[in-house]
Parts: C-alpha cells; structure tokens; sequence
C-alpha cells in the first residue's frame, strides 16, 4: 500500500468513525493529523473534497442526513488544512519577493562589474566568473594603464547574497575610481582600509592583486589570504605555485602585504582561481585534485587563454556535484613577447 493508499484508508476510517460510529472527538482530533499529512503530500483543498465525495460514492453513503453530517468532517479537514496553506502560500509570496530582490541585485551586479579584458600585442588575458547562485561573491578587475602596464585583481567574499554583491561593487569601484597603478602591496593596503571601513565586521575578502609589465615581461604580486596562483612554465613544462603572505582584506586596518615579483618567458601562463575552483566537490563528494587541473592547464596549453578558461569551466562543471555549488572564476595571463 502506497503512501497515499494510506491517507485515503485513514479518511475513510475517519468519516466512518465520525457518521456510523458517532466518536466525535476522536475524529476531529484525528482530523487534525490527517491534514498536516496531505499538506505535506502538496495536495490542495479542491483535492481534498474531491476526495470526499469520491469515498462517500465509494462507501454507497446516499442518505441525506449522513453526507451532511460527513461534511462536518471535511469542514475540520479545510479548516485544518487552510490554515497551513495560508502559511504556506505567505512563505511562497515572501520568496517570490526575495527572488525578485536578488533578480535585481544579480542585474545590478552584472552591470557594476562588468569587466572589459584588454588586446595587446604581446601578452594575453582570459577570464570567466560563474555564479553558484543568482548572485555572486567572486569578482575579478583588469585596468589597462596605458604605459605597458596592466593590472588585476581576484577576489573572493566570505559570504554571499546581496552583501557580497554589494561589497564587490565597492571594490571594483574603489579600483577603478584611484587607477590602481600603485605597487601590488600599496594596492591592497588601499582596499583593505577601505573594506575595513565599510563593509560588515563578519565579512571578509581574500583577494590576489597583480601588477604586469608587459614591456618587462615581469609580474608583481601580493595576496590578501588568497589562494595561491600558478605559473606555467611553456619551455620546461612545469608549475610554479607562487603566494605572499597577507591576511584577507577587512581584518585589521593596519594590514600590511608583501610583494613578490617573476618574470614570464615567451608562452608562460599565470593562473589565478578562488576557491570554487580548488575545493571543487565531484558527484561522489571528493574533492578535485589541483593535478586534475594543471593537466587541463597543459592539455590547453597552445590555446588563447580564454578558449583555456572555458575549456577547463566547462570540464569542472561536468564533473561537480551539483547539489555543492560554489562561484567558480577562473583568470589567465599568457606572455606572447617574442
């Protein structure tokens, strides 16, 4: 016997104890549980009293004064049940609002940081940022300066929803207003004052900032407790991890950051992701293994940065679990100097 077998067997042992047997008390009380029972099963109250009736030509109960006293029963039944569809009907509506509030913040969003990537010459740039949800709590930001310098920066909230959208917008606008030509290090202190300012206590950033040289080739760096980036050697066909110590933005408005610099050779790759892409979980709840990804890195190797970028988005999303979403941003830089 199904599950619904078993709420229709228990309505009619209800209406029968209620019409044939007069055990009033029982019956109503009884009611009660029933109706919690065919809420949970999503049916409605139209359903219901087609029900009724169904059991009572079931049940050849055709005198008059017994349907009408059977529709005592089903009256307790609504009215139980109404109840909790109301309650549940003002949950759906509260939802519907808060849906369309994150529809507008996700709008907003995608417009506030929208980022252009930059042609040059001799150097490279492919990037992808894919919101878990509506709304995202990645972000990455490339500045041309204009005077063979390129800057960047990717970014990471500790939280989500609106607050992180809203505190991402102010990063963005905190870089984009100041050029943010100044060293790595400077850069960071400059935004961490600024989140430290502004945003939630409970809300923190991690954040790796780079600095690119493109007439150099040579690449500064400094990390706000990001993940660490990873440096694709072309000619020896090797990774470099590389990192800089620096708690996350928001902590202490006394923060300092080191700075790191490398140079890159001809088809060197620099790779920088937040966390959705190293602690990506698989269809059995394992992790993914940072090899799994530098062999997307090298099977790719040849390609634009940003046919890598999608290439390896794609690859991930075939392989996540996805009931353990996560924003997912990917950024590359390849040197093409010759």
């Amino acid at each position: 016997m199904t599950y619904v077998d078993n709420i229709v067997q228990e309505y009619r042992d209800i209406i029968i104890k209620y019409v044939e047997h007069g055990e009033e008390d029982s019956a109503v009380e009884a009611c009660h549980s029933l109706s919690e029972k065919v809420v949970d099963l999503d049916m409605s109250p139209e359903e219901m009293v087609t029900l009724h009736m169904d059991l009572l030509d079931d049940m050849k109960v055709t005198d008059g004064a017994m349907i009408r006293k059977s529709l005592d029963i089903l009256q307790e039944v609504i009215v139980a049940f109404g109840f909790t569809y109301r309650d549940y009907r003002a949950m759906l509506a509260k939802m519907e609002i808060h849906d369309k509030e994150l529809d507008l913040a996700a709008s907003l969003q995608e417009t506030m940081l929208k980022t252009t990537i930059p042609s040059f010459e001799t150097l490279e740039i492919g990037a992808i940022s894919v919101p878990a949800a509506k709304v995202s709590g990645d972000y990455f930001n490339i500045i041309n300066h204009g005077n063979n310098t390129v800057s960047f920066a990717v970014a990471d909230v500790i939280g989500k929803g609106i607050p992180a959208a809203i505190a991402m917008s102010m990063i963005k606008f905190s870089m984009d207003s100041e050029g943010m030509i100044d060293a790595p290090y400077a850069g960071l202190r400059k935004l961490n004052r600024v989140v430290e300012k502004n945003v939630n206590q409970n809300m923190f950033i991690t954040m790796f900032y780079g600095l690119y040289n493109y007439k150099m080739d040579r690449l500064y760096f400094s990390s706000a407790g990001h993940e660490p980036g990873l440096v694709y050697r072309y000619e020896i066909d090797t990774f470099e991890e590389i990192d800089a110590k620096g708690i996350v933005l928001g902590v202490t408005k006394e923060a300092e950051y080191e700075e790191q610099k490398i140079d890159l050779a001809e088809n060197d790759m620099l790779v920088v992701f937040t966390d959705g892409v190293t602690e990506l979980r698989k269809h059995d709840s394992s992790f993914i293994d940072i090899q799994e990804i530098k062999d997307m890195i090298r099977d790719t190797r040849d390609h634009h940065p940003q046919d890598i970028v999608q290439y390896i988005y794609e690859s991930l999303i075939r392989m996540q679990n996805p009931n353990k979403k996560d924003d997912l941003t990917l950024f590359i830089l390849k040197n093409k100097s010759k």
